[in-house]
């Protein structure tokens, strides 16, 4: 019994001091002696830094949210949301924009199928519009077509592009990706693809009392698809040459990197309505103006319940017109403000002494019994 005292004695004294290291061990990493400047001494400083970090031992500093700390952040954010909000909303209504919608306008009033109407190439489907100028209108103005319930979104027709068809004169017959419109009569289509085959093909002229308007083209499309995605030396081929004919035409002593209305189109948008840009007039255009516009109505968009609008419309600092960022804005530093008052009233009608004991629910609880 003496002995079996004695080894358990033992035992628990080698336990207790093994406890001891492991805890001296934890506390700070084992570090031997090295000469300052050395690499041992480099790596013994990296060891520790890393075990402070694993451990989460590195010194760091947390604030305090008081109710003071509070309500002044978010008096702060509303009052940054709410300016940046006003701003964006005046820039936006300061946008002058016209919007004309034609599709069903630019119909003769005897036409029963719309469809047949608008794929009969004989028939003539010229349109003369006026538009008026509601405010003063600054340079550039620029003149967009609009479409609705057109999804360039569909995956089918994103797909049905060749890039590198588009890009190198070597790659004309890479039009794995282009179905249906990649070959016609065994020739490769140059560019291939219903992105390219759908092109809008509606035209607009404007004048003003007899004068015309100039409608500048170039530089509507992106520099670097200019530049890198549409060769220089890549030339249309066999473009709507089959029995169907889905857009415009393109002329075929062009190069792809400066035919910038078919790049525009390319740029697949994201949404069924959207914008694309047709060119810009460079002339201011005073409040009261009447603007002349004959448009050829050519495009195809009866055949699935689309609507097309021409617009006009001027810039600011933000760019278009769009209300939508300088609502959210509003929004946000709206709640934020609502909530600095929300804690605000909270504060004073039931204010709560910070880290006070006695507020916590099991000393409550105690001192209620007591009493």
């Amino acid at each position: 019994m003496a002995s079996s005292s004695s080894d358990s004695a033992h035992a628990t004294s080698n336990t207790k001091s093994s406890i001891t290291d492991i805890q001296k061990r934890r506390k700070m990493p084992s570090t031997s002696t090295a000469v300052p400047g050395s690499s041992h001494s480099t790596a013994t400083t990296r060891n520790t830094m890393y075990y402070k970090f694993m451990q989460q031992q590195l010194p760091s500093q947390r604030p305090i949210l008081t109710p003071r700390v509070i309500i002044s952040g978010y008096l702060l954010i509303s009052i940054v949301f709410i300016s940046i909000g006003i701003a964006s909303l005046i820039a936006s209504r300061e946008v002058v924009e016209i919007v004309y919608g034609y599709e069903s306008r630019c119909l003769p009033s005897n036409i029963t199928d719309k469809v047949a109407y608008i794929q009969n190439p004989t028939t003539d489907k010229t349109c003369n519009i006026t538009l008026n100028v509601p405010k003063h209108m600054k340079a550039p103005i620029f003149v967009y077509y609009q479409l609705d319930n057109f999804y360039q979104n569909h995956p089918r027709y994103v797909k049905s592009r060749s890039d590198d068809q588009l890009r190198n004169l070597k790659d004309e017959k890479s039009v794995s990706t282009c179905k249906p419109e990649d070959f016609v009569n065994g020739s490769a289509i140059v560019p291939c693809g219903l992105i390219a085959w759908s092109l809008f093909n509606d035209t607009y002229s404007f004048s003003i009392k007899g004068t015309n308007l100039t409608v500048n083209k170039s530089g509507i499309s992106w520099k670097s698809d200019r530049e890198h995605k549409f060769g220089k030396d890549v030339l249309p081929q066999n473009f709507q040459n089959s029995s169907i004919i889905g857009g415009g035409h393109l002329d075929e002593s062009i190069p792809l990197s400066e035919q910038e209305d078919l790049i525009v189109w390319m740029r697949t948008a994201a949404l069924p309505t959207f914008r694309k840009l047709y060119g810009r007039i460079e002339v201011d255009l005073e409040a009261g103006v009447l603007i002349n516009v004959t448009l050829k109505n050519q495009y195809n968009t009866y055949s699935f319940n689309g609507k097309k609008k021409l617009v006009l419309s001027t810039t600011s600092w933000l760019g278009g017109k769009n209300d939508f960022i300088g609502i959210a804005y509003l929004t946000v530093g709206g709640l934020c403000f609502f909530l600095a008052l929300f804690f605000t009233v909270v504060v004073f009608v039931k204010p709560r002494q910070l880290g006070n004991p006695s507020d916590l629910s099991w000393n409550r609880k105690q001192g209620r019994a007591t009493s």
